[in-house]
């Protein structure tokens, strides 16, 4: 297992690997995993305009990816809980290296590069103990595995790389096991967090919302300005209930749920699918897929516009605001209150619209 020492030490390698750009892979702006007609699984690239810039086939559901920050190069991951991880040349269109969890380990569909694209960070779950780890992998060496750290919590889901080779993790707080699928195992005692690793991956920071709202699974971030991390958040406790599915964080400060109005709240059935935040980095989106809602707040957490759009759930930034897709193969672009279709295409989109 590597020691934070060793964490720190992979950190100054150095990356050798020939200096294609995303240009030389049609330049696309998102990456998105899809269901195809056929029953079939792939990874596709898409334009600012939500047009195929490529496709490469997947063997099992993806659920998202993470982008190489300079060279054409993604690694797909299976959907939670997933064994495999697939890194993919966007350039040529070939897989070139798959990705297995250790014997005792599981994907949670989320990862991360930091030191500037050399070292990929992926959110795992120690089936023996339920512990979060965060796996590390040298992609100068060819991709290899050279060590875990604590991910501060249980279920880390959702990572995002921080300046200075730093971490902040979603800790989603649900137990579960393989044996028993995607059964969540300790709803009663669920304490989700969000966590921030330093350079040396140990924990810098970690924060949490009110202890009654400790069934309020956090899934997914997204990055802002000035330090800003936004966090969405899926309900696990009484149905009836219609707790907040948003929160704004900034470092040394509390994790300040966001209320919105009771009926926007019950409109999102309690499931944050997706988070982003666009529209010149002064506005967020969550969106829910169950209630057919994109909700838009301002950085100060009011809510300004909700767009309805059936199983829409990927989400990412736009040229002026954002755009989204949908399970039933739609991409559209959000800007202000009006949904613009860009494409529709025959395969149903999975949970998530990657920015690259």
């Amino acid at each position: 297992m590597t020691t934070r020492r060793g964490f720190l030490a992979t950190l100054a390698a150095a990356s050798s690997w020939p200096a294609l750009s995303w240009a030389d892979a049609g330049s696309p702006a998102y990456l998105a995993a899809a269901k195809e007609p056929d029953g079939g699984y792939a990874l596709f690239g898409l334009s600012a305009s939500g047009k195929d810039r490529f496709r490469i086939p997947l063997p099992a559901r993806g659920h998202a990816a993470t982008a190489h920050p300079t060279a054409p190069e993604a690694v797909a991951f299976a959907r939670r809980p997933g064994t495999f991880a697939l890194v993919i040349d966007c350039f040529s269109g070939l897989v070139i290296q798959q990705l297995d969890a250790p014997r005792g380990r599981h994907f949670y569909g989320h990862g991360a590069f930091v030191n500037g694209g050399d070292t990929l960070c992926t959110t795992e779950n120690d089936i023996e103990t339920g512990e979060g780890r965060i796996g590390l992998w040298s992609r100068s060496k060819g991709y290899a595995r050279i060590g875990e750290i604590a991910s501060g919590g249980i279920g880390p889901h959702d990572i995002k790389a921080l300046p200075g080779n730093a971490l902040v993790i979603a800790n989603g707080g649900i137990l579960t096991h393989p044996d028993s699928g995607r059964e969540k195992l300790n709803i009663e005692t669920m304490r989700p967090n969000l966590t921030y690793l330093d350079a040396e991956g140990a924990i810098a920071e970690q924060v949490a919302l009110d202890p009654a709202l400790h069934r309020n699974s956090l899934r997914h971030l997204a990055l802002g300005p000035d330090g800003l991390v936004a966090c969405a958040f899926q309900w696990e406790g009484d149905s009836a209930e219609t707790p907040p599915l948003l929160a704004l964080h900034r470092r040394g400060e509390a994790l300040r749920a966001v209320e919105a109005p009771l009926a926007d709240r019950a409109a999102m059935q309690n499931y944050a699918g997706s988070i982003a935040i666009g529209g010149s980095a002064r506005h967020v989106a969550i969106t829910s897929p169950r209630g057919g809602r994109v909700q838009v707040y301002d950085l100060n957490g009011r809510l300004t516009h909700t767009v309805n759009r059936a199983d829409v759930c990927g989400i990412g930034p736009g040229a002026s605001g954002f755009v989204a897709t949908d399970g039933l193969g739609g991409i559209l672009a959000i800007e202000g209150e009006a949904a613009t279709p860009l494409n529709h295409c025959a395969r149903a989109w999975d949970n998530h619209l990657i920015a690259i």
